[in-house]
């Protein structure tokens, strides 16, 4: 059996010089480099809706909302990733080893919308990442399958309280930013998967079986 070849940990001068040459998006931790996978329609469009509503609410603000391709770097651990979205309450500041200044250090709040592949990364590593940021104060899971949010806050030091909300019908708000989102508005044109109970498709391939019309 031959030996397991070491894993090249790369610098974080080369994984800024890299990002900045790639033609895809990674996401940095450890001196290893991971390749962020694409999104599908219905993850961009949850997105969009989300970015387009917290921009309504935060007019008037001195908080601003981002998309993702604004990098952030969360200095207790060096990660180096691209949230969903984000949002920042006064001035910006950035990694002073990004040569081109622009990792961003100090959000808010946090929002993913989560995918089958990213989901378990999302609510364990990445997670535990972002509360070591000391200006964070909510990180948001947004579900993609289903009308379904999740709202971590902090309300203490290392303490952070959890709330949920579902339903087309259901708001969640931001105390940190003083607004209020519908789940209407995130969920606007997203068409979910229609879920079969397995008992209902057993006796629609047992009449199929019989001849029998469905």
């Amino acid at each position: 059996m031959g030996l397991a070849q070491p894993v090249h940990r790369f610098s974080v001068a080369e994984y800024y010089a890299l990002e900045e040459a790639a033609e895809y998006r990674s996401e940095f931790f450890d001196g290893e480099i991971f390749a962020m996978a694409g999104g599908s329609a219905r993850h961009s469009l949850v997105s969009a809706n989300l970015l387009r509503e917290l921009g309504n609410r935060l007019k008037g603000k001195p908080c601003t909302a981002y998309e993702s391709n604004l990098r952030l770097k969360v200095e207790a651990s060096g990660l180096r990733s691209y949230p969903d979205a984000a949002v920042y309450c006064g001035k910006l500041k950035f990694d002073s080893e990004d040569p081109r200044g622009e990792t961003a250090l100090n959000p808010t709040v946090l929002f993913e919308v989560l995918s089958p592949s990213t989901e378990a990364y999302d609510r364990g590593k990445k997670a535990e990442n972002y509360r070591k940021i000391p200006s964070l104060m909510a990180y948001v899971l947004i579900a993609q399958d289903r009308a379904k949010v999740e709202i971590y806050e902090r309300v203490g030091d290392g303490f952070w309280r959890l709330s949920e909300a579902g339903g087309l019908e259901g708001t969640i708000a931001l105390e940190c930013l003083e607004i209020t989102l519908s789940l209407g508005e995130i969920y606007e044109g997203v068409e979910f998967d229609v879920e079969v109970h397995p008992d209902v498709l057993e006796a629609a391939v047992g009449r199929v079986e019989r001849g029998e019309g469905v």
